[in-house]
């Protein structure tokens, strides 16, 4: 028997016993499902569903039938996958994990009904509740964080805060929906309210002044009630009910009984991704948002409006710069450009059209030849932008290459970014090393290249960058096993990342030079967008 033959049959006795782990990731623009075997580091088969977010009434939400019907069409995707590659349909498996992207307000009443659209990270009309809550706090409250959402309703008088019973992000919603548990792993809850570093809890006396802060504006109104339970990597949280075997599956397939771990955020999957839970490491995930995570070695001197601080999943202290804007500019020209190859006869599909167009952008110059384009299709706070107003501008003595154009549009993904991590240098905090992930990783040496010399650091690639969080929540599903014996950091060390195949690329002077000038240029540019914003 061959080794094909001999791996085969082996994923396939796992398959069949439920010796593998699921996991589950609700992104911006897909939701994937990731099957790993009792090696987590082995991917036995993936599922996706492409989705994206609506503008309803000003705000950024997905329905909850949409979230309901892009579950279930991700999980038959990686069934069909499964019964392709194995022959067989999954019933069961060891353990399995959500994900989803952080941040938003889910605000529930007592019958577990929504009681207003699920608003997304993505939205940006907390101002007033996230500078008041900075005020009070002593740190920063980004727009996007779930508390800014709850007292901006509160500021608003919203009615439906009086009937709140429970408010979570997206990945708590549907752990609740599989497991009836409103719980969330300490990564996620720290993007919902701020972690004190010792319990690895919900700061206890930041929830007091909280409390005294909306005493007169929403009489009764205990935040901590209304929060879910915190847990660190690791821990059981419940198992899979019949109703919520049903919501992911149903045609009946499934069983329930399955053990879940805590449902963690997409920031916190990545760090797992990427091996990037000790201090001095850190990674970028590149998506429709692009942030950064650095774990910290000492506590910073002051707070930053561009630094968040959250956790990793085992509750360690992270400084996060976080954009709203990602790549999904970048992807709508190089849509244009695919349009253009089909139309003159020459059709390519999308990955030919991505690897031809970066490959390109290897050709421009180092500060992109004058060029600018700015991807802010949503309101970005680093930036100061309150709404978006994607643009590309040059002078008119500039150098317009299709090499320099796409250099430009792979340094704007970086713009902000870049904007927020020299605040973070400034405090000094040193990296030995950024990982990077996300489906703009896929065509080698680029996009990696350029954000080495972005940051001005070393850039790694694993084999999984372009799985990402998924294969990230699917490992800490499998980290149920484990957390005994092993601590997050060591699990990953040794059972995860000990053989893996990691590309590094170091900085190149000329891109540090060349991105340098470029973010001058970005940073008075800014001026542009603003105009923009305030006249379209």
């Amino acid at each position: 028997m061959s080794d094909t033959e001999n791996t085969t049959d082996g994923a396939r006795a796992a398959i069949l016993e439920g010796r593998t782990s699921l996991g589950i990731e609700l992104g911006s623009t897909r939701i994937k499902a990731c099957l790993v075997g009792p090696d987590p580091t082995e991917v036995l088969a993936v599922g996706s569903h492409e989705w994206e977010n609506e503008f309803v009434d000003r705000r950024w939400t997905y329905s909850l039938e949409y979230v309901e019907a892009g579950l279930q069409a991700a999980y038959a995707d990686l069934v069909a996958d499964v019964q392709r590659r194995y022959g067989v349909q999954p019933t069961t498996f060891g353990a399995i994990g959500v994900s989803a992207m952080m941040h938003g307000y889910l605000p529930l009443d007592g019958d577990g009904e929504l009681l207003v659209p699920f608003r997304t990270w993505r939205n940006t009309s907390t101002g007033a509740a996230a500078a008041e809550l900075s005020e009070r706090f002593g740190l920063n409250i980004p727009l996007r964080w779930s508390i800014a959402h709850l007292h901006q309703a509160v500021l608003d008088d919203e009615a439906h805060v009086r009937d709140i019973r429970s408010f979570t992000t997206l990945a708590g919603y549907v752990h609740w929906r599989l497991t009836g548990r409103m719980v969330l792993g300490v990564g996620d809850a720290s993007g919902m309210f701020p972690i004190d570093p010792d319990t690895h809890d919900y700061d206890a006396r930041l929830l007091g002044v909280y409390d005294g802060l909306v005493a007169d504006r929403a009489p009764g109104l205990h935040v901590a009630d209304l929060l879910p339970e915190v847990l660190p990597a690791g821990r059981e949280v419940g198992r899979l009910t019949a109703e919520g075997a049903a919501y992911l599956d149903p045609s009946g397939g499934l069983q329930p009984g399955v053990p879940l771990c805590p449902p963690e955020g997409d920031a916190g999957t990545g760090m797992v991704a990427t091996n990037s839970v000790a201090p001095r490491t850190g990674n970028v995930s590149a998506g429709t948002s692009i942030f950064a995570m650095v774990v910290l070695e000492r506590a910073l001197s002051h707070a930053h409006h561009e630094l968040d601080l959250v956790t990793t999943p085992a509750g360690d202290p992270v400084a996060m710069v976080h954009c709203n804007n990602g790549a999904s500019e970048l992807a709508a020209w190089t849509g244009l450009f695919g349009r253009f190859a089909a139309a003159a006869g020459t059709p390519i599909g999308s990955d030919a059209a991505f690897g031809a167009l970066f490959r390109e952008a290897l050709e421009g110059d180092a500060d992109a030849g004058g060029l600018l384009a700015y991807n802010h299709l949503a309101g970005e706070p680093i930036a100061g932008l309150d709404e978006g107003r994607p643009l590309f501008v040059r002078t008119p003595d500039s150098r317009f290459t299709l090499g320099n154009f796409m250099r430009a549009q792979l340094y704007g993904v970086y713009g902000t970014l870049a904007l927020g991590m020299r605040v973070l240098a400034g405090e000094g905090v040193e990296i030995d090393r950024m990982f990077a992930h996300g489906g703009i990783f896929r065509t080698a040496g680029v996009a990696q290249r350029f954000l080495a010399g972005a940051l001005d650091a070393p850039v790694a690639v694993g084999e999984t960058a372009s799985e990402g969080g998924a294969w990230g929540i699917a490992v800490l599903a499998a980290y149920l096993g484990a957390a005994d014996e092993l601590d997050l950091g060591a699990y990953l060390d040794q059972r995860v990342f000990a053989g893996a195949d990691i590309d590094t690329i170091d900085p190149d002077p000329a891109d540090v030079a060349g991105f340098a000038a470029y973010l001058d240029r970005y940073r008075a540019g800014l001026a542009v967008e603003a105009a923009a914003v305030a006249a379209l």
